[in-house]
């Protein structure tokens, strides 16, 4: 079949890295139009955490269509909602002590952003809010004006404003410390800094290059906010629902953020759905203040309901997903260490993992390379250095492990084509 590349925008991306039309989705692969099958590592962008197409929640789905199941409803009460918020309270938020409020703030993740930047500066009465080198936060004004790359934020074409920047933990080398700047700033009248409204942050930077902050880093950056009355953001919309490990990827840091946003996984199918959540005495929206056409996605609901029923009853996924850190910790850190002249390091944290490159071109060409042998992973950082892997939690220990081959014979190829 055609692609009507003619009529569609230039702003596509993925499918320039992809030139294939893809039909059909299983598990953890993804099959064009030829039949050929492709091993996804990266998995909608983390959307797709418990791979395409799960047996258990596509036939929930489709029971649910069958008999004529509510689609769109805004903010109604349908049946799918309520069993939804009854499911993630027992699931998600009672377990860990959560005492938080659910908000449907729109079907992406940026949607989640824009209602937390908001209902901060509602609460507090204050504009700023301070964001990080490298943080990607969504593509709306809000969202664009709290993320750091130069080429997203320039896309905006008005200026972005009412956000402090400051380094992330293990920017520059580590030679300089954000949360140090951050407390002396504050404490200095004349800094020119004001007490900020909020400050948001990723646990791990997807977007970023797989940037892993230290949990004593997080837990610090907790206690700053806690002390100076500053709400804490945890985006967790790709690190959450499980890819670092925990449900929340914030948990392994022993923190409570004030507030939290999630989307991609967490409909569980792929399908649109995000959440803001906050601490309850944060609740001080009036009633249709913050909304959106399509922040009742039923269907989302009833995916999302079969999927915490599915993988968050217990701790096995859990469980399952910190023995496989250990696999590709030890994989790619052998890769790192095999191509050292042009790998700089192999960094991550549950299922998400990145191959840091010297040369940004490296790291193209051996995202170029895994895909003509068969596996899909995309690239990320600053330059566009890292390669990303994001594979399905349900990803088999076998499909690890060819995955994990056919990208160390993509590197190989990419380098020995450098030296070529």
């Amino acid at each position: 079949m055609a692609v009507p590349t003619t009529i569609e925008s230039e702003v596509r991306s993925y499918s320039r890295s992809w030139p294939v039309v893809f039909t059909h989705g299983r598990g953890s692969r993804l099959y064009d139009e030829d039949d050929r099958a492709y091993l996804d590592f990266f998995a909608g962008a983390s959307a797709l955490n418990y791979g395409h197409n799960h047996p258990v929640l596509k036939q929930e789905l489709l029971r649910y269509v069958e008999r004529d199941g509510v689609t769109h409803s805004l903010d109604m009460f349908t049946g799918a909602r309520t069993a939804f918020l009854h499911e993630l309270d027992a699931r998600v938020l009672q377990p860990r002590g959560l005492d938080y409020k659910v908000q449907f703030p729109g079907p992406t993740g940026t949607n989640s952003v824009e209602a937390a930047l908001k209902l901060a500066r509602k609460v507090t009465g204050r504009q700023t809010v301070v964001a990080f080198t490298g943080a990607f936060h969504g593509m709306s004004l809000g969202s664009l004006a709290v993320t750091g790359n130069a080429s997203k934020r320039a896309g905006a074409g008005v200026p972005l404003g009412l956000t402090w920047r400051l380094p992330y933990d293990g920017f520059g080398g580590g030679k300089v410390c954000g949360l140090t700047l951050l407390e002396s700033m504050l404490d200095d009248s004349s800094s020119g800094m004001d007490l900020p409204a909020a400050v948001i942050v990723e646990t791990v930077q997807g977007e970023g290059g797989v940037n892993p902050a230290r949990l004593t880093w997080l837990a610090d950056l907790a206690d700053v906010c806690a002390r100076r009355g500053i709400l804490l953001v945890l985006d967790d919309i790709q690190m959450g629902c499980g890819r670092t490990g925990p449900f929340f990827s914030f948990e392994a840091a022993g923190i409570v953020p004030d507030i939290v946003c999630l989307s991609k996984s967490i409909s569980g199918y792929g399908l649109p759905m995000a959440l803001t959540l906050f601490r309850s005495e944060l609740d001080v929206w009036s009633p249709g203040e913050h909304n959106g056409t399509f922040r009742g996605n039923n269907p989302a609901f009833v995916t999302a309901t079969a999927a915490l029923r599915e993988f968050w009853s217990d701790d096995s996924l859990e469980k399952q997903t910190m023995v496989r850190e250990l696999l590709l910790r030890e994989h790619l850190g052998e890769l790192a260490h095999e191509h050292e002249e042009h790998v700089t390091q192999a960094r991550g944290r549950g299922l998400v993992w990145g191959l840091a490159f010297r040369d940004p071109r490296l790291a193209r060409r051996t995202a170029d390379e895994a895909f003509a042998r068969g596996l899909l992973v995309e690239t990320a950082g600053s330059c566009d250095e890292v390669v990303k892997l994001l594979p399905a939690l349900t990803t088999t220990d076998d499909e690890l492990t060819e995955g994990l081959d056919i990208l160390r014979a993509s590197v190989a190829t990419a380098v020995r084509g450098r030296a070529g």
